[in-house]
């Protein structure tokens, strides 16, 4: 695969090179942890010299980011296109995590790529998380959650939806478990925001679609 973040500045030979430098860590990281790949064996697999990785990434961990951003970026268009028509902010965040575990069962290695990499950004001001951090803040403006839940929230949705990927995508999960262990997680999730257990409940079971208690 080409590495969709490079840059439009870069040669067509340093864009190739980072290609196949993200494409060889998608690889390897389905094999093993970032932590437990050396960088001869990125440059080795992308088939290029040790000097070219550092041209583009400084360390390791600079790699793992750019590898676990295209991985983001996939999630967060599905985000965006699956809450397209939806205008109240608490559906929507519940609808990112619906969205992340499809992706954890349909794209399993992706998936593990993601959690491998170590380098999700979880912070509030990220970009990446600027559509869940619009939507918190605009269920705090509403009243629809906790206060506690303005400044922390992104970083405790984020790491629900981690939970969720790690448990779909590692352990195997089937279809089924998956309808019973989703609408839990949203339960949990939405209750901890400050969602009243009655409108999680719903919301946890209407699999998407809107409710009267969001009309």
């Amino acid at each position: 695969m080409t590495s969709a973040s490079a840059s439009p500045r870069l040669s067509p030979r340093s864009a190739r090179t980072r290609g196949a430098l993200i494409a060889a860590g998608f690889e390897l990281l389905v094999e093993r942890p970032i932590d437990a790949i050396p960088i001869d064996d990125f440059v080795a697999k992308a088939g290029v010299a040790k000097g070219s990785f550092f041209n583009h990434f400084a360390d390791k961990q600079a790699f793992a980011n750019a590898i676990a951003k295209e991985v983001r970026l996939e999630v967060e268009e599905l985000v965006t296109r699956a809450n397209a028509s939806i205008t109240n902010p608490v559906e929507r965040i519940a609808g990112g995590m619906r969205v992340v575990a499809e992706f954890a069962l349909t794209q399993p290695k992706r998936t593990l790529v993601l959690l491998r990499s170590q380098g999700s950004p979880t912070s509030r001001s990220h970009p990446l998380n600027k559509g869940l951090r619009d939507d918190i803040e605009a269920a705090y403006q509403q009243g629809l959650i906790r206060r506690e839940a303005k400044e922390s929230g992104v970083l405790y949705w984020l790491g629900l939806c981690q939970a969720v990927m790690t448990e779909l995508s590692a352990n195997g999960q089937s279809g089924s478990a998956t309808s019973q262990r989703l609408p839990e997680m949203l339960v949990l999730g939405l209750t901890g925001l400050g969602v009243p257990q009655s409108t999680a409940a719903n919301l946890a079971s209407c699999n998407g679609s809107s409710t009267s208690e969001f009309s």
